[in-house]
């Protein structure tokens, strides 16, 4: 909402040099957000004055083109010109080339002396052209920058000014005006108007304020008018899509007058642009009160007017020229001759207002904001009317703004109102509101007395009861947000001061905090931090191929997926089965920018439906809660969406730099971080050979429990995957069910004892059949070592000379160490004997 300053300050009590910097910084303090300000005056400066065209003499040009050498006199005669500069002449006639045809001796314009700045940077300047120096320029309305005419340039007597020579003209077209912008929030639509934003900024400073509705004689009760009938035979929830409509009749009024300059500079600085008088009027008056009004050419419209659903195949051309197909939950504003308006959304083409229309037909009405919403979408049509329509109007001020129009159209269009006029509708019964007594202070954590809850629901402009001790509350009509005693207690803390609201952290009860999955979760996360990778969030949709590549181990295996009825795009028509698919598409958009060495992961859910029906066979109606059994029916059919954690490597470890040789990730790095996942929760992974269609054959590892239950894969990703997806050769992931780690974690991760004593290292080869994994030999060298052993490792596997076909070798560190004493080089030695000897026995181990 853009609010210009001079159009405030006719309800409030806003200073003469506040600035729209300053009203935002007040608003603030009630809860309204600033979004921007907007001043012409940033873009065009002065010397503008009003100029009085003495001679216009045409001077053909040897390019066609044919120029007026114009004598304009920009100070009144019988005066001294009292601006000074180069190119201002002191007589006050300046002589101005000018290319334009469209006005005569002793026309009044605008005229740009030299030192002028025009929007867009252009400089004035008294320059050479055509064989005259032009001394500045006669301006158009584009020029000026408020409106986009560029025919000609701008005749103040056509816009309805008769003002003296030498007048500021920026004064005189409002550009000196200003405007502040604020984001309004959903259930705050009565600041959609000057009225609203006026009785905020009352309540942020304590200022007075004057309600503009106040100020409109309006006839309390309407009799006589044009015909209208209200006959919504399918309410959207039980409410009728309009509970009031206004009609208000003016005849004879001037086609051919203008919108006033003023009226004009503020709709422009509110974002809207002048198009006829009757329509200008209705948007000041939108802007003003917060109703939206419509003006109906009379001599267009046919019968009375029906306010009803649109029926099957019925369509409307709308104000902006387009044919559209309605939907039978529409709802219409139509004459005998068929719909003429899309209610709250946009008028027909059919009675619009043009240059001819001299009666008009004024409404003003109620409508239901779901119907309005709905249309809207539908009709993909926003506009200021359905913006606030579908956030809520004051049911009250209908009537009020149309008499506000008709007064407007009487004042500056010269027409006669009819004094009858239609109202039909039924009121709304008023919301009453119980606020028990102490409530406020207790949910808000400050004390309020009675008198200032009384006096600021009252500043509101609500009317409040005592029932005992308690209150009971009358919200104002415009403020439908207003249901709850919880709504009111907020109202009260914001009307108070937000900054008044004592900051004092709550004592967490005994017992509660992070359960044991939320640690568990924030655990694992920060530990993947820790180990230099980057938390990525993607989308949880996938393609049909992802999750029948990377959903199943097998290739060709079943894998049931969830299908999106309205997805993002065709393609990502699926929820994903895993999370490789989304980390694989970030690094192939960050190689696409240039970042090519990367380590990213995300912990996420997946979906695995099972095999029963997701959902309920039909869809339950909206706006009300569905029986228990219905919600039972729809919780069972959700699918399982487990926690996974997985990660993608691609690229380099470390960036080259003088002196470093940077290591390629490989497969080994994406088992070590997936083994790391494991460790932060005190889960042991057992690393076995794996086979995984999405991973290379031979480079993959599946990880399992020691119950046997597969938790994921690690590895490089497939050769034929990545060209296809042009992704660096040997780029490397892995892939867990985090749920089945924090189910077989301990509750209690206790570290390990740090000795004091001294550690013994010694190395073995063991020469094993190739197809033995090397996983089982480790840990075949660990149960035979026993309880000396520490840690151990494979640091090296070797075929080749000297080792046998079908044969390899493998290399392990072993590390022994003791709890309570140093140990000698012949218990060390002994330690790794019977590690070699049950390796041998087991799997036929040689000690190379």
């Amino acid at each position: 909402m853009r609010i210009p300053l001079s159009w405030l300050r006719e309800y409030t009590q806003l200073p003469a040099d506040a600035t729209a910097e300053d009203l935002m910084a007040d608003l603030v303090r009630v809860g309204l957000e600033e979004e921007d300000v907007h001043r012409p005056s940033d873009s065009i400066r002065g010397p503008i004055v009003v100029g009085q065209v003495l001679s216009a003499e045409k001077e053909p040009q040897s390019n066609g083109k044919t120029i007026n050498w114009c004598q304009v006199r920009v100070v009144p005669e019988g005066q001294e010109q009292t601006l000074t500069g180069k190119g201002i002449e002191p007589s006050g006639v300046q002589g101005i080339v000018c290319g334009a045809h469209n006005f005569e001796a002793g026309d009044k314009v605008v005229v740009t002396l030299p030192g002028a700045t025009l929007p867009g940077d252009f400089h004035i300047a008294a320059r050479k052209t055509y064989g005259h120096v032009s001394a500045g320029m006669i301006a158009s309305v584009r020029e000026l920058g408020i409106g986009d005419d560029h025919d000609g340039i701008l005749v103040l007597s056509r816009i309805g000014l008769d003002p003296e020579i030498g007048t500021d003209a920026l004064e005189l077209l409002g550009l000196t005006d200003e405007a502040a912008e604020i984001n309004v929030t959903p259930d705050r639509a009565y600041c959609f108007s000057i009225r609203g934003i006026a009785r905020e900024y009352s309540h942020a400073t304590g200022t007075a304020f004057t309600d503009p509705a106040e100020l409109v004689k309006a006839p309390e009760t309407l009799g006589g008018g044009y015909g209208v009938v209200l006959d919504d035979q399918t309410p959207i929830y039980g409410v009728p899509g309009c509970d009031r409509f206004v009609a208000r009749t003016v005849r004879g009024i001037d086609p051919t007058r203008p919108t006033p300059p003023w009226m004009v500079s503020r709709l422009r600085l509110a974002g809207v642009r002048s198009i006829s008088l009757p329509v200008d009027i209705s948007n000041y008056v939108m802007f003003e009160l917060g109703q939206p009004t419509h003006c109906y050419d009379l001599d267009k419209l046919t019968g009375p007017i029906t306010v009803r659903r649109a029926a099957a195949g019925e369509r409307i051309t709308t104000l902006d020229e387009k044919v559209r197909s309605l939907d039978p939950e529409d709802l219409l504003i139509t004459d005998e001759s068929g719909p003429i308006g899309i209610a709250g959304v946009m008028g027909g083409a059919s009675t619009e207002c043009s240059d001819d229309t001299v009666n008009v037909l004024v409404e003003a009405a109620h409508f239901d904001t779901v119907s309005i919403a709905r249309s809207r979408r539908r009709h993909r049509l926003p506009s200021e009317a359905s913006k606030r329509f579908e956030r809520g109007v004051d049911w009250n001020v209908a009537h009020v703004a149309a008499q506000r129009v008709v007064d407007l159209l009487v004042e500056l269009g010269g027409g006669t109102a009819d004094e009858s006029g239609t109202d039909v509708g039924t009121a709304p019964e008023p919301v009453r509101i119980e606020l028990p007594a102490g409530f406020a202070s207790g949910r808000i954590g400050m004390e309020f007395s009675d008198e200032l809850i009384t006096r600021s629901l009252g500043d509101l402009g609500a009317d409040v009861e005592r029932a005992g001790a308690d209150f009971v509350v009358t919200p104002p009509s415009w403020r439908n947000d207003l249901e709850t005693k919880e709504d009111l207690s907020e109202e009260i803390a914001r009307l108070v001061g937000y900054d008044k609201i004592p900051s004092r952290l709550p004592t967490a009860p005994p017992g509660r905090g992070f359960t044991r999955t939320q640690q568990q979760r924030r655990r694992l996360v920060q530990g993947l931090a820790d180990a230099g990778l980057t938390e990525i969030l993607a989308y949880p949709f996938a393609t049909k191929v992802q999750n029948e590549t990377f959903g199943v181990a097998e290739a060709g295996a079943p894998r049931r997926a969830v299908k999106l009825a309205n997805p993002l795009s065709e393609e990502h028509g699926w929820l994903r089965t895993s999370l490789l698919p989304g980390l694989i598409d970030t690094a192939k958009r960050n190689h696409s920018r240039g970042f090519r060495d990367l380590a990213i992961y995300e912990a996420g859910l997946v979906f695995l439906p099972g095999d029963g029906v997701l959902g309920t066979p039909s869809i339950p109606p909206l706006g009300v809660r569905p029986p228990e059994d219905v919600l039972d029916a729809l919780y069972d059919g959700l699918p399982d969406q487990p926690l996974h954690i997985g990660a993608v490597f691609t690229g380099r470890e470390t960036p080259e730099s003088p002196g470093n040789a940077p290591r390629a990730w490989d497969w080994a790095d994406a088992l070590d971080v997936a083994r790391l996942a494991g460790e932060v929760l005190g889960v042991e992974l057992v690393v076995a050979q794996g086979s995984h269609q999405a991973f290379h054959p031979g480079r993959a590892a599946q990880l399992s429990l020691f119950s046997g239950e597969v938790v994921g894969y690690a590895g490089e990703l497939h050769p034929k995957l990545l060209a296809e997806l042009d992704m660096p050769a040997r780029s490397a992931a892995f892939e867990l069910d985090a749920d089945v780690l924090f189910e077989a974690a301990p509750d209690v991760v206790v570290a390990k004892h740090l000795s004091a004593f001294p550690v013994a290292t010694q190395d073995v080869a063991l020469i094993v059949d190739a197809s033995v994994p090397a996983d089982e030999i480790l840990g075949s060298l660990r149960e035979g070592a026993g309880e000396l052993l520490e840690d151990i490792h494979l640091f090296d596997v070797y075929t080749g000379k000297g080792i046998d076909e079908g044969k390899k070798s493998l290399a392990f560190g072993l590390r022994f160490r003791a709890a309570d004493r140093t140990l000698t080089a012949d218990e060390a030695s002994e330690a790794r004997a019977a590690a070699v000897a049950l390796a041998a026995e087991r799997f036929g181990a040689v000690q190379r």
